[in-house]
């Protein structure tokens, strides 16, 4: 085994107050997805002007906060909201899904371009560049604060996470999403991004390929407690919440080259 870095979840602590890793690592993917966007309109044809990214990027966290959240408790604690129906305000006692983040950032870009006057699908795949590098530091966030660790296993490389009650040797499935849906998906997004190509399509790549690598690496991640497998006693929330992701993202790419093309 590996042993874990056993590192404060609070990054700074002042007096009452606490910043933790967790949302550094979201302020840190906002500053990213930034200057990014910056580096993008400087491109010949970009559909967002410079002095558009600073209310791209403000439109985005809104989405990003109000759909994580509320994504959180539709898709994994609805018995909770009904029965307290607060809760959902109560963002301290943590919760956050990235599917909700998801929609939550469609409906703002959606809101963006019509107020902007800019074609949805131009801001759409202007944004898809933007995305991973947030996504894999918010896994190193979960990492750091133990949560959402993976299944037990005999790997050389597993851990045992000090907050894990059972003590088990597991996968450290965040630093495996920090890896594939972080790293791994914005070099092939943002390298397919630098050529000019087909409206949806630089959207649809993204799509398609979170949707295949979050699939892939739940068989690693230990499936919520209060939730377990879905269905066939193996398929988790998170598996089925990626089937309409990709294939919302393979249809977007059919239409870009076969569709539009006609």
């Amino acid at each position: 085994m590996i042993a874990y870095p056993d590192i404060d979840p609070v990054a700074i602590s002042l007096g009452p107050l606490q910043v933790h890793w967790y949302g550094l690592t979201y302020l840190a993917g906002l500053v990213f997805a930034w200057w990014l966007a910056v580096r993008q309109t400087e491109r010949p044809g970009s559909p967002i002007q410079r002095n558009q990214v600073d209310d791209l990027i403000f439109y985005a966290a809104i989405g990003i906060v109000l759909g994580g959240r509320l994504g959180y408790a539709l898709f994994y604690g609805l018995d909770r909201w009904q029965a307290d129906p607060l809760w959902v305000f109560r963002v301290w006692e943590g919760g956050m899904a990235f599917h909700g983040g998801l929609l939550g950032v469609i409906a703002a870009l959606w809101l963006f371009a019509r107020r902007k006057g800019v074609a949805f699908a131009g801001v759409a795949d202007f944004g898809a560049p933007l995305t991973p590098v947030g996504l894999g530091l918010g896994r190193l966030g979960n990492f750091i604060g133990q949560e959402l660790w993976g299944r037990p296993t005999e790997v050389p490389w597993a851990m045992v996470f000090p907050r894990d009650p059972l003590a088990l040797p597991r996968h450290p499935s965040q630093l495996y999403q920090f890896l594939l849906e972080g790293c791994l998906l914005f070099l092939v997004v943002y390298i397919f991004s630098r050529r000019p190509r087909r409206q949806w399509s630089v959207a649809g790549l993204f799509l398609v390929g979170y949707g295949v690598l979050r699939f892939t690496v739940e068989f690693f991640r230990e499936p919520d407690a209060h939730v377990g497998f879905q269905a066939f006693g193996w398929l988790t929330r998170g598996q089925l919440l990626c089937v309409p992701m990709f294939l919302l993202g393979a249809w977007l790419l059919f239409y870009a080259y076969r569709v539009q093309r006609r």
